[in-house]
């Protein structure tokens, strides 16, 4: 790990110096920020990640020449590629950069408590995968906006997850959350904590998966009844049903039936 202390080098990439100096502001106000360098473009941004001493990267979509997206694909193909959160005046291009395996994505103009919380997913993520690599699985925590406010949410929590166009809806016990992240990207990111994709607008935690029948002419997958709600009943896909079965009778003490 590079920095004092164990803090964080972040890179800041931005074509506008107003908007790179105060974005560097907020980034130095964080106590796990250690170390910040700046990059007016992203070529000038690639020398420096090929030194390979880049925690993080704080990164605007739209510059001239390769943009923040562009980028983004091209550090995919590290070995080792740093966190990446998007820092945009527009939020059409979520989707995109959440495919990329965006960490966060901000609006501008930027709120002191929004580039907080993307240090913290970054901070976690890092202790996440130190955890992975003595074989476990740390818990997840998504910042979910509000009236307002922001809301943690932790992965744990969350007993299915629903496509909702392009964002999707965090079910908890206590309600439901809409996140500006696609199914599929949490599919991947969560499948190593015991979720599964069951249909193309269901993902469920396995863990309260309590077996799967038919109804009618189709699957339904049932999640056992949790914080006082009734248990529900999913769809399941064709496509998605035999790694479904096979989940299921490969888990230890579990069983399915479809009656």
């Amino acid at each position: 790990m590079t920095g004092t202390n164990d803090s964080l080098t972040v890179l800041a990439v931005d074509d506008e110096k107003p908007a790179l100096d105060e974005l560097a502001f907020m980034l130095r106000a964080q106590d796990a920020v250690g170390q910040i360098r700046h990059a007016s473009d992203a070529t000038a941004a690639l020398r420096i990640l090929q030194d390979g001493d880049i925690d993080a990267v704080f990164l605007d979509i739209n510059m001239p020449g390769l943009d923040g997206l562009e980028l983004a694909g091209i550090l995919s193909n590290f070995s080792s590629p740093p966190p990446v959160v998007f820092v945009t005046a527009h939020d059409d291009r979520a989707v995109a950069a959440f495919d990329l395996g965006a960490v966060d994505y901000l609006l501008k103009p930027l709120r002191s408590e929004r580039i907080a919380e993307s240090v913290r997913r970054i901070v976690d993520g890092r202790s996440r995968k130190s955890v992975q690599d003595a074989g476990a699985v740390a818990d997840e925590v998504i910042p979910v906006e509000l009236g307002g406010s922001t809301t943690l949410v932790h992965r744990s929590s969350v007993e299915w997850v629903e496509a909702d166009g392009d964002y999707s809806r965090l079910h908890t016990a206590e309600g439901s959350h809409l996140v500006r992240i696609p199914i599929s990207a949490l599919e991947k990111r969560w499948t190593d904590a015991g979720f599964l994709r069951v249909h193309r607008s269901h993902l469920v935690s396995m863990p309260l998966v309590t077996g799967i029948r038919t109804v009618g002419n189709g699957l339904v997958v049932c999640l056992r009844a949790r914080g006082g709600r009734p248990p529900v009943e999913l769809p399941v896909s064709r496509r998605h049903t035999r790694m479904l079965k096979d989940r299921l009778v490969g888990a230890p003490k579990r069983s399915w039936t479809a009656r």
